[in-house]
């Protein structure tokens, strides 16, 4: 047949059925008689026809049966990443149970970001985290299909799922800066430019991101319930979420003139790298200093940290329940502070 595409008519005329005979060989077998569904498969193999065209059965039902995930991060940051990991595992759950596939379309702030999510084939979307000045919101509200956004931030029209970020913040803050004279925050970044920087008393407001955000504040309220100042709290921004960067970081903090004596971090991958370098600057935690994590990941039971337990899992499943039910709503998950050997107390 040369090049060109075989047709299902053209395997329904070898065959000696009928376009309709032959369609529902493969769309409905269970209407076809076993004779003739045999001879169809048989004149297809001869013809080498590998079935219908799966875009064009697609456009013809209006659905995909898949759902994007919109990842704000290179994309290898979904298998890297344990609770980007769990997160989609979460997904994955609920749209194997319904039949659905995932796509993740990845989101790096290239100039085709908006294009990719216009022409991603998906019959709704799940947007990972992201920054309140992202023009792919924009881009999925466009599109006019179920959306949700995990995290943050909230968009008119589109469901979010989260925790209370500043609650929590609040929470383990007052527990890991207690009795600090110096305390810190190794953060997740404030913007989509991912810079990282060491400045104290960094404005809550100033983070794009609605989950940073939201966790400084948190912060912030604890350490000046606790009659710290929120200037002389130093915070250290880390461009991605990585135990090498927070270690290099952290180090970089412990060799001030003034080292802190409390480190409050946004992950438990950062934690992990504080807890790294604290150990290389011949730290003892929590005698020396107290450091707190966030996710309650596998490295933070491992590593004794006192942390934020939420279900990445859960967050990923709600997630694509919202998605798949058409009418995304809002959703707030639980979480706890889990008190372990960094911290005292």
């Amino acid at each position: 047949m040369g090049s060109k595409r075989v047709t299902l008519a053209q395997v329904a005329e070898l065959a000696g059925v009928s376009v309709m005979t032959a369609s529902y060989t493969y769309n409905q077998p269970n209407r076809v008689s076993d004779q003739a569904r045999s001879k169809v498969l048989a004149a297809a193999a001869q013809l080498g026809y590998a079935g219908p065209d799966p875009s064009a059965r697609s456009l013809r039902r209006g659905s995909t049966r898949t759902l994007g995930v919109v990842l704000g991060e290179h994309l290898s940051y979904a298998f890297d990443d344990p609770q980007a990991v769990s997160f989609l595992a979460g997904i994955a759950d609920v749209c194997a149970g319904h039949g659905y596939g995932v796509t993740i379309v990845p989101i790096t702030g290239a100039a085709d970001d908006v294009t990719r999510v216009r022409d991603a084939a998906v019959d709704g979307f799940i947007v990972w985290t992201t920054a309140d000045d992202d023009p792919i919101i924009a881009a999925v509200r466009a599109t006019k299909r179920p959306a949700v956004v995990h995290g943050g931030p909230a968009v008119r029209g589109m469901g979010l799922v989260t925790i209370d970020n500043r609650a929590a913040a609040y929470a383990v803050g007052l527990v890991v800066f207690a009795g600090a004279q110096r305390p810190a925050v190794v953060s997740c970044p404030l913007s989509r430019e991912r810079i990282s920087t060491i400045t104290p008393g960094v404005a809550p407001s100033s983070a794009l991101f609605a989950v940073t955000r939201h966790r400084l504040e948190g912060y912030r309220q604890a350490a000046e319930e606790l009659g710290i100042a929120w200037h002389d709290v130093v915070v250290a921004v880390c461009a991605r979420n990585d135990v090498t960067e927070a270690e290099h970081i952290t180090a970089t903090l412990l060799a001030s003139d003034e080292p802190p004596d409390a480190i409050a971090a946004m992950s438990d991958e950062q934690a992990a790298g504080v807890v790294r370098a604290a150990h290389a600057a011949g730290r003892v935690i929590p005698d020396d200093m107290t450091v707190s994590g966030w996710d309650d990941a596998a490295v933070a039971q491992r590593l004794g940290l006192t942390t934020v337990a939420q279900s990445l899992r859960d967050q990923g499943a709600a997630c694509a329940q919202a998605a798949l039910g058409g009418k995304p709503d809002s959703y707030a998950d639980a979480w706890s502070v889990v008190r372990r050997t960094t911290t005292r107390g």
